[in-house]
């Protein structure tokens, strides 16, 4: 495996898929300094996002 976005993807998608879960079943669990955000949901999108595009990239570089 010569591409490290693939692995680093698959972890950041994994943490995303984590967060995203627990931030829908538990919505009551809040930041502190930020009651009215759900920072777990937040989080997951996001790091749902930014893992599927590392392996999307690593996937679209074969040579």
């Amino acid at each position: 495996m010569d591409d490290l976005r693939r692995p680093i993807g698959f972890l950041f998608s994994l943490l995303g898929l984590i967060l995203l879960v627990y931030g829908a079943l538990n919505p009551g669990v809040r930041a502190p300094l930020d009651p009215a955000t759900n920072v777990n949901l937040w989080c997951g999108i996001i790091f749902l996002v930014f893992g599927g595009c590392l392996f999307w990239l690593s996937l679209r570089t074969k040579s």
